[in-house]
């Protein structure tokens, strides 16, 4: 194994920049020391530097880590002028969170109504089904061509703030494109199956719905404004885009499928596509040919081309769903407590963001392309003019750590210029396990989150145990890196209460 410590040069306490002789661009390492990642997130870090359509640097978070399967390590930034990078993102468009308020609090509600409550979400918000919420087919076109607004019309969603404060206002084209452009770059075999598909938190390990306290106010005024109180409960949710965003970028980009169904449906939707683009579709599916047996560098597609253009196209109507799905989720919850307790809950979302993503925007004078893997956008005040509120206070961001620790709200600073305003979506795997209590099995996870005043809901699956606070790290080293760092400033502080994951 190359020893890449000789290839890291210490900036600050808190940032590192890593260059070896094959990279074109350095990459910044934004975390002490103790929190580097193991050697082989180094080396991918390295091979994606070593391609000549980067720009400046690209970025590690705190929670930067390699992934199975995966030709990018997670927790990155990666930038290009002229090119989209289907290989460096995770395959699932607007993977991403939402914090919702609620006019709940430790005053005015009891552990025993939550347990009645969480006890029925678990049917109400399921992770792992074939079927969640199911709408028409014309509706799953609607809101992937022109976002949230249609599920809001179809479900009569009340959530306050529901278009306003989700970014991109629910909508990844910031228009409405017509029906034919979404069918030319998106199988409707997916869409179909997309009408069942709404209102689950999904079968990924550490996707989850948490119930979560606030717990500590850092920044008064700016609490204030955002609506929060100490004591005041609020609903965290974290999810993609499901199947939908999956298959759909499976058909974009040269990656091996992970279980014998995506193969089998991706097949399918190829098989059954009828785009009018299909010269356009040609070259896409012979460029990934070429990438799956034997070309290593990187698969792109020029921004300005064609092809470009369908895989964004495609990407973004997987995001909006990405959004709907929360949304439905969000919504289903709402509806539960009316039944169970009784009560409007009144839910308020504070913001709705991904940490998967490719965005167009300016850094360094240039209009660039941005790739977050698993990394959210954290502007400051100055780039949200277009916000009426968070043009005061810098765009929110969540950070939370494993289900069992302090979660965070943050907000973006005008300081964060060289990560492209990027902050991470949460601590992150340990090269080593940051406590002494690990559990070896459920039996003694459930014991330690009760001791620590959690209850965790459904967890049937053997990967729960892989979330548990020890495999993650410490969350407060990660912390002050941020802030040290400029990417973000801690508004309030949070500690989860109740949750559901698979």
């Amino acid at each position: 194994m190359t020893n890449y410590k000789k290839n890291i040069k210490k900036i600050a306490k808190h940032r590192s920049e890593f260059k070896t002789d094959k990279m074109r661009v350095p990459a910044n390492f934004f975390m002490a020391e103790n929190l580097f990642p193991k050697e082989e997130t180094f080396k991918q870090v390295e091979s994606i530097a070593c391609n000549d359509c980067l720009f400046h640097a690209s970025a590690a978070l705190p929670d930067v880590m390699s992934k199975p399967g995966r030709k990018n390590a997670s927790g990155t930034t990666i930038v290009s002028k002229d090119y989209l990078l289907p290989q460096v993102n995770d395959s699932d468009p607007n993977c991403g969170m939402r914090l919702v308020k609620t006019n709940l609090s430790e005053d005015n509600i009891s552990e025993q109504d939550l347990d009645k409550l969480f006890k029925e979400l678990v049917y109400k918000v399921p992770t792992k089904t074939l079927v969640g919420t199911k709408v028409p087919y014309d509706v799953i076109v609607d809101l992937c061509r022109g976002g949230t607004k249609a599920l809001i019309k179809h479900l009569n969603i009340q959530t306050k703030n529901e278009l306003e404060n989700s970014q991109g206002n629910g909508n990844y084209f910031g228009k409405e494109i017509s029906k034919q452009e979404l069918f030319d770059a998106i199988p409707k075999l997916y869409l179909h199956f997309a009408q069942f598909r709404l209102g689950l938190i999904g079968a990924a390990g550490n996707h989850f719905l948490d119930l979560m306290k606030v717990t500590e106010i850092v920044e008064p005024e700016i609490a204030k404004k955002f609506g929060l109180k100490k004591g005041q409960y609020l609903f965290m949710v974290h999810t993609g885009s499901g199947i939908l965003g999956q298959y759909t970028m499976y058909t974009y980009t040269a990656k091996k499928r992970e279980h014998l169904s995506q193969s089998i449906m991706v097949r399918l939707g190829q098989l059954t596509f009828k785009t009018t683009k299909k010269e356009v579709y040609k070259k896409i599916s012979k460029a990934i040919k070429k990438h799956m047996s034997g070309d290593e560098s990187l698969l792109k597609y020029r921004a300005d081309s064609d092809e470009g253009e369908l895989y964004m196209t495609a990407r973004n109507a997987a995001s909006n769903f990405g959004v709907a799905n929360r949304a439905t989720i969000i919504h289903n919850i709402s509806e539960t407590i009316k039944k169970v307790l009784d009560r409007d809950p009144q839910m308020d979302l504070l913001y709705d963001l991904p940490h998967i993503s490719i965005e167009k925007e300016n850094h360094f004078g240039q209009d660039v392309w941005v790739h977050r893997n698993n990394t959210s956008r954290a502007f400051g005040p100055s780039k949200m003019q277009h916000h009426p509120l968070f043009k005061e206070t810098g765009e929110p961001v969540f950070i939370p750590s494993s289900m069992g620790t302090d979660a965070y709200i943050c907000v973006g600073t005008d300081k964060n210029t060289e990560s492209f305003f990027s902050a991470p979506h949460g601590t992150g795997k340990g090269v080593k396990v940051s406590e002494s209590d690990v559990p070896k099995n459920r039996e003694e996870l459930m014991k330690k989150m009760k001791g620590k005043g959690v209850k965790l809901y459904n967890a049937q699956s053997s990967r729960t145990i892989e979330q548990d606070s020890s495999q993650y790290k410490d969350v407060s080293s990660v912390m002050e890196g941020v802030e040290d760092n400029g990417i973000a400033k801690v508004i309030a502080k949070m500690k989860p209460v109740s949750v559901i994951m698979y």
